[in-house]
């Protein structure tokens, strides 16, 4: 049985192991404790302490002694729903306050808006961003200009992508330069006669992403976080999808 999952309750490992020596035992002294848990005693009277200010852990007097019993499990659940509840109040808090209030602070261009990656593990970080960005706004659709040279490059990191975009109901618009590109369930896809060199544009207001490839088709990512860049390359490729 693996408990290592009730770390995301907020309990430590040593918390975890004396609360399991606890069960296996029943009702028990520190000295019998300590020695199921492989603790010393001053560690195990101070972690005991803690988990009965959570709730999981009781004591009774016995003789001149104090003597530890293990809550019942379901306790665990009251843990849970704790850290449920919390967790619901920060993503509010996060949401109405605190990231308005910290992008308010930010200058409207400056060095940080401007991220370089490479690699595969740069192409699936911007991916994934694609996915959780666009996904958290009212209309999930996003702008791709794509050419033929890297297409076949692109969704190496990350082959699961087109799935999970359609999973999460995200439309895309894309023109492709050159032959290929596949046609996918959720995608507009409008073709350039042409080669060009291997690129891709992402335009996920207020985010633009563009990946290139180096020697080796090795991949160099760039990612401009700004409104009105993002507003203006938005506004190119709607101009060129309705030509074409």
């Amino acid at each position: 049985m693996k408990l290592n999952s009730l770390t995301q309750l907020g309990l430590t490992e040593r918390e975890i192991a004396v609360y399991h020596s606890l069960l296996t035992l029943g009702p028990a002294s520190i000295r019998d404790l300590a020695a199921k848990a492989q603790l010393n005693r001053g560690t195990t009277y101070e972690t005991l302490k803690i988990l009965v200010s959570k709730g999981i852990v009781n004591y009774l007097p016995k003789g001149k002694r104090r003597v530890f019993q293990a809550e019942d499990p379901e306790r665990l659940l009251d843990l849970a729903e704790q850290k449920r509840q919390s967790l619901e109040q920060t993503l509010l808090e996060l949401k109405t306050d605190i990231i308005p209030g910290l992008k308010h602070l930010k200058t409207d261009m400056v060095a940080g808006n401007v991220r370089f990656y490479e690699g595969d593990d740069g192409v699936e970080l911007v991916l994934r961003d694609i996915l959780s960005s666009v996904d958290r706004i009212k209309q999930k659709q996003y702008s791709v200009i794509s050419t033929q040279a890297l297409r076949e490059h692109l969704y190496r990191p990350f082959p699961t992508f087109t799935k999970q975009r359609v999973a999460k109901n995200i439309k895309v618009r894309v023109i492709a330069i050159g032959d290929g590109g596949d046609e996918a369930e959720l995608a507009e896809r409008k073709w350039l006669k042409g080669k060009g060199d291997a690129s891709y544009i992402a335009i996920y207001p207020p985010k633009v992403a563009m990946i290139s490839l180096a020697d080796n088709n090795y991949p160099v990512v760039v990612v401009i976080d700004s409104d009105a860049i993002a507003g203006t390359q938005q506004m190119m490729f709607d101009t060129l999808w309705a030509a074409l």
